[in-house]
Formats: C-alpha cells, structure tokens, sequence
C-alpha cells in the first residue's frame, strides 16, 4: 500500500513540499502535532496496525527540533560533479571498501549470486550512505516522520512514511528504541526509509527480521534487493568510460553498444565494449572531461539517490574497490556549475522552445542532458555534449 520512495530521501522532495515562508507559518506545537497524528489513525488501521501500537507509538510525541530550519540544499546538486566526485571517492573509502571486500568475500559472493548486482556496487552504496556503517543517525525517526507530515500535511508521503514506520513496529521488525536514523526519516546503514525497508530489506541468514542497523550482512544484501528488484541487469555494466574518436560528431547520443563500436567508440582501458545492449552518451564535465557510455544499471542507482553526481559517484567507487583505475581521462581544471536556480531557467526557456519535458526542480538529469543536446544541435553548436553551461542558457534566453 505504500509507494516506495528513493532510499536517500531527497531535499527537493522536502523542497516541494515546504517553502522558507511556508515553514515560517507552520504552527508545529505539541498539541497539534498530537491532533494531528490522532486523524492518521484510520491510515494506521487499514495498514493492519494495533491500537495499542498506535497509542504507544504516538503518545508524547513531539517535534523535532530544528527541523524544518534545515538547508534546503544537497551537496549532490549544489557543486560540480567532479568536487562531488572528488570528496565521495576518497583514498581512504576505497582503501575501507577493499579491505571490507576482502574480509567478506565469501558472504559477498552469495549476495552478489543471489541478487546479480555486483559486490563492488553494494560496498559502495553502504560506503557513502553510511560510511560502511559507522554513521547511521540518531534521530528518531517516528519523531522526524511524524514532524515533517505534520508541516507538509497538504501532501501524503510522510504521513504514508509514518505509517510504514508503525507497520514496522507491529510486526515486530524493529523495537521503538531502535527506531532511529537520519534527519529525513532514513535508517540504518542503508539508509532505507520505512517503506523501503517493508518492501526490499533481506536478512542475509534469513529467519529473523532483517537488521539494518547492526548487521552489516543484513544492510548489503537489502542494498541488493533494492537494485534487483529496482531493474538491475546482470548482463551489463553500469557504465563503461570510453574515448571518443576524433571529429566525433555529437548527433547521437542514445545508441545500442555495437553501434558505438561502429562509429569508432573504444572503452578507455584498452577492453572490448560488451557486445550489445543500450548505452547513453554521458559527459559529465563536458566534451572536455572523461566520456561514458552509461547502461540502464545507472539509472538504476538513480533509484537509490535521483542525482547523476551520486549515481556516477557510486559506479566510481564501485570500479575503485574492484581494482579498476577509474576515471581514466582528467577532470577540467575549471567548471562553473550552474546554481539551481539557473537550472530551473534553463529547464524553463528549454520547455518553452519544446526540447524539454519534465519538472522544473533545477536537477540535471538525462531528461534535461537529453534536452540541452537538442538543442545545441539546432542551433549548430560544437560539441554538442548535453553540458549545461552559461553560454548554452545565455543562448536559450536570445
């Protein structure tokens, strides 16, 4: 009954709900928040929840301090993807992330076996959502969900996060005291919001209710029935870096992998491309920086966390911890990243010239990139590499 959210829940869901003025006027004093969750009880019933465990669970409750005055930022959108890169694979992660994979190596094979995602890529996620599990969070978070509901009572899901927290309870997944994680209502080393946790936690041993909170095993194989049952194919990558060939001519950018091949696309190290399945040109500092050919296993990570700096960040890490150099090509020394709000009107003048069909929320992902590509190539520039720059909103606004 519970529409399962990104596991890393985004500030631009938190965003959309509340705006600076609009968190001003809420009125979040105990009393009302108590009213409040009282007329959530229905919702709780209906979801199969106890009496005795709604009252427990709801009585004394109070908002969380400070909350709702939170950044209404993410680093994952704010700075450049190469200095997201840079701070999310760092020596020293992937230094903890191999000997992790060394020290669990048997465990990692069944998980990998029974999920088909590879072991490097579950690490990865645990690594930054988590730092393998040493930073989880200690907010409680029935006192978060209950908190941010109440402020953004005009939409359902955190009221639908709150119930799937009870839901939790009832059958006896986690104990109250356990019930913690970070700000946004996320759990344990996953990171899982509670409707993620009903639908893809795993216990690695089975035969208990699966602990993301202490047990490692447990956390790495529900990161791995997210991204299975999220769509992962076994069969590809999530991305191969590539070098394109010279007086490459930007027209295409989604294309099967023979057809890269065809047009003289070579994989960065020297190794064949995989030998079909679809591929999207991805630059993501430009024509000037490293080029990949990400597959639908990127996308899938998007799922994870909906930001491109994340999901590249991860299948970076993900090769680092494997042993593969990644990237190969360099970062340009300078890129000026685009502010949010320069992405809202680019995605706007975009929409308004017909390339561009999505939310104006200011993140750039494949929808947008697809979009700037169209229309460099109307307009005749080179390369036309789908990067959001000055020049290509300066021109949109002509």
């Amino acid at each position: 009954m519970f529409q399962t959210l990104p596991v890393i829940f985004l500030l631009f869901v938190l965003t959309a709900f509340f705006s600076p003025c609009a968190l001003a006027q809420e009125n979040v004093a105990g009393s009302g928040l108590d009213l409040f969750l009282q007329q959530l009880w229905p919702r709780a019933r209906d979801a199969g929840v106890s009496r005795e465990i709604f009252d427990s669970a709801v009585a004394g409750l109070s908002p969380e301090p400070g909350l709702l005055q939170r950044p209404q930022a993410q680093a994952e959108f704010t700075i450049s993807i190469p200095s997201y890169v840079s701070g999310a694979v760092s020596a020293a992660r992937v230094a903890r992330g191999r000997a992790l994979a060394g020290e669990l190596s048997t465990p990692l094979a069944t998980i990998e076996e029974r999920s088909g995602v590879p072991s490097e890529i579950a690490l990865a996620i645990l690594g930054v959502e988590s730092n393998f599990g040493s930073a989880t969070g200690a907010a409680d978070t029935l006192r978060v969900l209950a908190t941010l509901a109440y402020a953004g009572h005009r939409g359902a899901i955190f009221a639908d996060e709150f119930v799937a927290a009870l839901v939790m309870l009832q059958r006896g997944d986690v104990t109250r005291a356990r019930l913690r994680g970070s700000w946004a209502g996320a759990m344990g080393q996953p990171q899982f919001l509670p409707s993620a946790y009903l639908k893809y936690a795993a216990s690695y041993a089975g035969g208990a209710a699966p602990d993301i909170w202490t047990n490692r095993l447990d956390s790495l194989a529900s990161i791995a029935n997210f991204l299975k049952f999220s769509g992962w194919d076994p069969r590809l990558p999530w991305a191969v870096e590539v070098v394109l060939p010279k007086n490459f001519d930007y027209a295409d950018f989604d294309l099967d992998f023979a057809q890269w091949r065809a047009l003289g696309v070579v994989a960065a190290n020297g190794e064949a491309l995989p030998a079909s399945g679809p591929a999207s040109l991805y630059l993501p500092a430009g024509a000037a920086g490293p080029a990949f050919l990400i597959t639908d296993n990127f996308e899938v990570i998007r799922k994870y966390n909906t930001s491109d700096a994340y999901a590249l960040s991860i299948g970076l890490l993900a090769d680092r911890i494997a042993g593969r150099r990644a990237p190969v090509a360099p970062w340009p020394k300078k890129i000026a990243a685009l502010s949010t709000a320069d992405c809202k009107e680019l995605q706007r003048l975009l929409t308004a010239r017909g390339f561009y069909r999505g939310a104006i929320d200011g993140k750039l992902g494949r929808t947008s990139r697809n979009a700037v590509h169209a229309f460099q190539l109307s307009e005749g520039m080179q390369p036309a590499d789908g990067f959001a720059t000055k020049d290509v909103l300066q021109r949109l606004a002509r």
